[in-house]
């Protein structure tokens, strides 16, 4: 069963177009949380047009694409979410670990609970994981897929390489401040000093509260999926495969690798790997063309 209790917003103000239309377009927005999967989602909605669903990997909020939502809102109907057990989504009974499958269970519920497939999906980083998983399990909710900056490690050659950098930057943040303090210590690691200094205070203040969800669950459940080449190159619905230009090299392994078994040629967003929080005007310009050809 989908329950649902709905709080509107009101108006959402400050967003001019994307397109140098000289307009500025007032769009609705409002928030829900709803049961799927068995899990309590808090998310968001904005505009009209065609449904696109955001999913947000480490640290699951839904606030990390709120300005590109707002700017994208003026053609495409926008859904933004907090992973269960993230920031506004609470964390179940007796839920103990998760996987990529799971995750994507939960973004297929929201999907059809509210009515928006075939939806475009776009994930990041962890959330192209589970957006990968979406499109492979569940076509029949998505009428294609924008992977950027997948983090499925697992499928680089020395993985261990990769972890081995980041787990000193975290083990020391845990020292300092526990689950938070690790969160803030791989946050800053992959954000950078300047994006992270300059978050939304309630944004970062949430993100920084999910440390014990990320390195407890959704690391090792999401970060260990990696489905074999016959699965990938029998994907059914359209996959675009994005890296930022200026992303770590790894992640752009990771993609170039994702993009030859899907059998399509790797593209680029702007910036290196967290683009919604230092330009996000430019991520939803180079959005737009792909959502658009994905609606067509």
């Amino acid at each position: 069963m989908h329950e649902m209790t709905k709080t509107d917003l009101g108006p959402v103000d400050r967003l001019p177009t994307v397109e140098e239309s000289g307009k500025i377009v007032e769009r609705k927005q409002y928030a829900t949380m709803i049961e799927v999967n068995g899990a309590r989602i808090y998310h968001e909605v904005r505009g009209s047009g065609p449904s696109v669903l955001f999913i947000a990997g480490a640290t699951g909020d839904g606030g990390h694409f709120e300005r590109v939502a707002e700017l994208l809102s003026d053609e495409f109907t926008v859904v933004t979410y907090d992973r269960r057990g993230n920031s506004r989504s609470p964390r179940p009974d007796g839920w103990e670990s998760t996987s990529t499958e799971e995750q994507s269970d939960d973004a297929a519920g929201l999907i059809e609970a509210l009515g928006l497939a075939p939806a475009a999906v776009f994930g990041t980083s962890g959330g192209a994981i589970i957006g990968l998983d979406l499109a492979i399990r569940h076509p029949e909710l998505v009428r294609g897929a924008i992977l950027h900056d997948s983090a499925m490690f697992s499928v680089l050659p020395n993985p261990e390489e990769v972890t081995g950098a980041i787990q000193p930057v975290v083990e020391g943040g845990m020292q300092r401040g526990g689950p938070q303090g690790g969160m803030e210590a791989f946050l800053r690691f992959f954000v950078g000093e300047e994006a992270f200094e300059n978050l939304d205070p309630g944004l970062r203040e949430r993100m920084l509260g999910n440390g014990e969800t990320f390195f407890g669950l959704d690391f090792a459940g999401i970060g260990s999926y990696q489905p074999d080449d016959a699965t990938l190159t029998g994907v059914e619905v359209p996959v675009t495969v994005v890296a930022g230009a200026e992303s770590p090299p790894f992640l752009i392994e990771v993609s170039r690798w994702l993009a030859a078994r899907l059998n399509v040629e790797l593209e680029t967003l702007p910036g290196a790997h967290t683009p919604y929080f230092d330009r996000p005007e430019e991520m939803a310009r180079a959005l737009r063309p792909l959502l658009r050809k994905l609606s067509g």
